[in-house]
C-alpha cells in the first residue's frame, strides 16, 4: 500500500501525530482523502481529466464529507471519534464559500480523522474508512453527466 511505502521513505515527524494541531492533520488527511478518491476513478476506468475532477469534488466536497462521516460514525472507534471531534471542534480561521459552517466543519473532523490514521501508519484502518467513504459514492449519485 502507497501509506506504508511513504511512511517508510519520508523521514519520522518531529512530533507525534497525537500531538500535532488538528488541522495539520486535517491538512494531510485532505491529501490522503484525494489521493484515495481519484486512484478509485481511475481505476474505475475514468480517464477524462476533466470529468474525473467533477465526479471527485463529489466525493470531497465539504458537504460529502459530511454526510459521509454521519453514515459511518457508528463504525468508529472511541478514539477515532474523539480525534475527528478535535478536527470538527478546531478554530479556522477559513470557511469555505461553497458549505455551510457545520458541514465545513465535519468535513475538516474527517479530515483530520483520515490524516490522524495516516500519519500513525495504521495503513489498514485508514483503507478500512476510506474503503466505507467510497462505497458510499459520490454525494450525487449521477455520473453519467
Amino acid at each position: 500500500m502507497m501509506e506504508q511505502t511513504l511512511l517508510g521513505t519520508l523521514g519520522a515527524l518531529k512530533r507525534k501525530p497525537d500531538e500535532l494541531p488538528p488541522l495539520t492533520l486535517a491538512y494531510i488527511g485532505d491529501a490522503v482523502q484525494e489521493l484515495y478518491v481519484r486512484h478509485h476513478l481511475v481505476a474505475s476506468g475514468e480517464v477524462k481529466p476533466q470529468r474525473l475532477q467533477q465526479i471527485a469534488i463529489r466525493y470531497v466536497s465539504a458537504a460529502a464529507q459530511a454526510h459521509a462521516i454521519q453514515m459511518i460514525m457508528d463504525q468508529l472507534t472511541e478514539d477515532e471519534i474523539a480525534v475527528y471531534k478535535r478536527g470538527r471542534n478546531a478554530k479556522t480561521t477559513s470557511i469555505s464559500r461553497r458549505a455551510d459552517v457545520g458541514k465545513y466543519r465535519q468535513g475538516t473532523g474527517l479530515e483530520t480523522l483520515l490524516g490522524y490514521l495516516y500519519l500513525m501508519g495504521q495503513a489498514d484502518r485508514l483503507q478500512e474508512i476510506m474503503q466505507m467513504l467510497i462505497d458510499l459514492g459520490p454525494l450525487e449519485r449521477e455520473m453519467s453527466k
